[in-house]
């Protein structure tokens, strides 16, 4: 009968007001303990809803349904479809939604309904890969910031292809701690192609030198990466390396000059397709003829067979860098020791020398660069030591009167003495308080009791006031001896 009512009345009732109806007849329906009549009755309502002309009643339908298991499916469904005001919070809270559904309103929908799928919670692997393959950028950085969504490394990977010239994209991935070195390296490589195309197109550098300082930025970055990446996802980014066609002698040759073994040992593995036991053992067994087939299976160039040998030779000297930090930098004795045996070889080509010098000299620069940089920190620390300690010294306050002596003594003020004028030595006084006020005296002189001074041969001040003390006694007076302290 109420349901009846509410049908007859909604037709024509405002939007307003039909939008909170609806509201509490939805909630009615999940909450209340409605009989099955009732309760089939209302669900008509609720569908026959779903064509008002007002947003607002499928909106007000849509955010009571949105987080509950018992919500009607059908209702659910077409809600899900609705403008994007109406779908969204169904789209990024129901649980009612299927995979295969949010995967085809990723493809169907706009970058609202997108993004909201996106921020669900618990967004299975299937509905991130259809985001990270046809879902916008906006819907791709909500993907990437949901860290609840079980996102896989193909999916990364296919984020930073399509998005990773944008800066939001590039910083939210670069801050996912398990980001593999691949996409790392994607990248890279994405904001050097930026920033060339940046200075090309504003005439700061010509285009070829343009394109050769990325490419030495890309081998020391590359380098840098590899050097904080081991296990399967080193395998993964030397593979990564070979399929662009960055897995080249320079760049193998950088690695071993930098001290990164483990890097050198897998672009050999990668190349040569030996298995990582026997490279290992062929690289510290520093062989000549089995060092040479190695390079040779691996396909890198003949002329490049004595730098790797003097490379070698001068790591076991030296010894291998221990330190991440360390991995990544051009070590200056290393170079200038292949370089002095490369000059006099007769097999050496002259490419090689070339990069062979240019390592000498970007070797040299880092090196002094690290030597300034570790002045600076030094003058710095020196600095603020001194600072530190002149501020210590001007935050000091003498206070004498903290300082107390062993041998200083407490005397009680001078006012508590009585006033006399002469006398050889008072030993203690007692203040006139402690005497009781007589109502006939006209004033009561403060004094002591005359017992309790010293007696000296000479008339003094004390004998007076022990005359007067005599004058004056108890008997005298009818007042009671309890009222009178003594």
């Amino acid at each position: 009968m109420i349901v009846r009512q509410f049908i007859s009345w909604v037709r024509t009732a405002p939007a307003g007001e039909r939008a909170e109806a609806t509201r509490c007849l939805a909630r009615a329906w999940l909450v209340s303990d409605l009989s099955e009549d009732d309760r089939a009755a209302a669900e008509g309502a609720l569908l026959m809803l779903l064509d008002d002309a007002s947003p607002l009643v499928r909106q007000a339908m849509a955010e009571v349904f949105a987080h509950s298991m018992d919500a009607p499916s059908a209702i659910v469904a077409a809600l899900a479809v609705d403008q994007p005001s109406v779908a969204i919070p169904i789209l990024e809270h129901s649980p009612l939604l299927l995979d295969s559904d949010l995967v085809d309103m990723v493809a169907t929908g706009n970058s609202e309904t997108q993004c909201a799928i996106a921020r669900r919670f618990d967004l299975p692997p299937s509905v991130c890969a259809a985001i990270a393959e046809v879902g916008c950028a906006s819907s791709a950085l909500e993907l990437i910031e949901n860290r609840a969504a079980q996102l896989a490394p193909f999916s990364l990977a296919r984020i930073a292809d399509r998005h990773g010239h944008l800066a939001a994209i590039r910083e939210s991935l670069l801050t996912m701690d398990e980001l593999p070195a691949a996409v790392r390296l994607g990248l890279a490589q994405k904001l050097s192609d930026t920033l060339t195309q940046l200075v090309t197109a504003r005439a700061w550098l010509q285009p070829d030198r343009a394109r050769r300082i990325a490419g030495e930025a890309m081998e020391r970055s590359t380098v840098n990466i590899a050097a904080q990446t081991r296990g399967a996802d080193m395998t993964a980014l030397v593979s990564h390396l070979r399929s662009i066609g960055q897995l080249n002698a320079g760049l193998i040759l950088r690695a071993l000059l930098s001290g990164n073994i483990e890097l050198f040992e897998q672009s050999l593995v990668e190349l040569s397709g030996l298995p990582a036991s026997r490279v290992a053992a062929i690289v510290h067994d520093r062989g000549g003829a089995s060092l040479n087939a190695l390079i040779a299976k691996a396909g890198l160039p003949e002329s490049t067979y004595r730098a790797f040998r003097a490379a070698l030779e001068a790591s076991s000297e030296i010894g291998f860098i221990g330190t991440v930090a360390g991995a990544t930098r051009l070590r200056r004795r290393m170079v200038e020791r292949v370089l002095t045996q490369c000059e006099t070889s007769e097999t050496v080509s002259e490419p090689l020398l070339i990069l062979l010098r240019r390592f000498a000299m970007e070797s040299a620069r880092e090196e002094a660069r690290l030597f300034c940089d570790e002045l600076a920190a030094e003058d710095f620390v020196g600095t603020l030591s001194a600072h530190a300690a002149a501020e210590q010294i001007r935050n000091y306050t003498y206070e004498p009167d903290a300082i107390v002596y062993p041998d200083q003594q407490e005397y009680a003020p001078a006012e508590v003495y009585a006033a006399v004028e002469e006398y050889d030595e008072a030993e203690r006084h007692v203040p006139a308080e402690d005497y009781a006020a007589v109502g006939n005296y006209d004033y009561v002189r403060e004094y002591a009791p005359a017992d309790e001074y010293v007696r000296t041969d000479g008339y003094s001040m004390a004998d007076r006031y022990a005359d007067v003390a005599d004058d004056y006694r108890y008997r005298d007076y009818p007042y009671d001896d309890r009222r009178i302290a003594a």
